[in-house]
């Protein structure tokens, strides 16, 4: 099993986060020696910067968080993150598209983001926002996400109704490619939290508590 703390990529999306909080999460991260930093890609040029000699990667979110964006431009988003320094994405599915089926369409997209995430040495988290699909939906999901080559499928943004939950985790569990990895995200906030969503199979945690997470974990 992997370090603890390199579960985590250490999360500041709010729309008011300033250079200086910015600057703080980056700290903390290097600090702990997190898996990355989660932001918006208005900040991945000066987190990349700041991280650049440390082993925390950059995650930027895209299409962030409804999904409902063009493909065209969900990837001239990526292409953007990925040159300001991003090594991780994490994409919103079309989900409006995925709740009436088609998964023809979802599917072209997510492949010409994994292709160009791939092409670029980065890695591609792709958000199914569960708080707002049936079980069934989760599933065709699961299903379209791994066919895409996608390297991982994520729980929430954590700006809708509900956040992750274990029984979501463990259903994506079986659904899921030998190669597709689960995150899970929104309202991760106590080291009970974190090692129930590991022990139900998630590989990576996205956590705004990160550091109140490891400091209850180092006691």
């Amino acid at each position: 099993m992997k370090p603890f703390n390199k579960y985590f990529d250490h999360t500041l999306l709010k729309a008011d986060a300033s250079e200086t909080q910015i600057l703080d999460l980056c700290r903390q991260a290097m600090e702990h020696d997190f898996a990355s930093v989660c932001v918006n890609g208005c900040n991945v040029a000066l987190c990349a910067d700041t991280l650049a000699d440390s082993s925390v990667k950059v995650a930027a979110v895209v299409g962030f968080p409804l999904g409902a964006m063009s493909t065209s431009a969900k990837v001239f988003e990526a292409s953007q993150v990925i040159n300001d320094g991003a090594s991780e994405i994490d994409t919103v599915i079309n989900i409006g598209h995925l709740k009436e089926g088609k998964y023809t369409r979802i599917a072209s997209e997510l492949k010409q983001l994994a292709d160009l995430c791939h092409s670029n040495g980065a890695l591609l988290k792709v958000i199914i926002e569960t708080c707002l699909l049936t079980d069934e939906e989760k599933v065709a999901a699961c299903e379209v996400v791994t066919d895409s080559g996608a390297d991982f499928i994520k729980t929430s943004t954590g700006f809708s109704t509900g956040g992750a939950t274990e029984e979501d985790v463990k259903l994506m569990a079986p659904n899921i490619g030998p190669d597709v990895k689960i995150k899970a995200s929104g309202g991760i906030r106590t080291l009970d939290d974190a090692n129930r969503f590991i022990k139900a199979g998630a590989s990576r945690l996205g956590c705004s508590a990160s550091v109140a997470i490891m400091a209850e974990y180092l006691k």
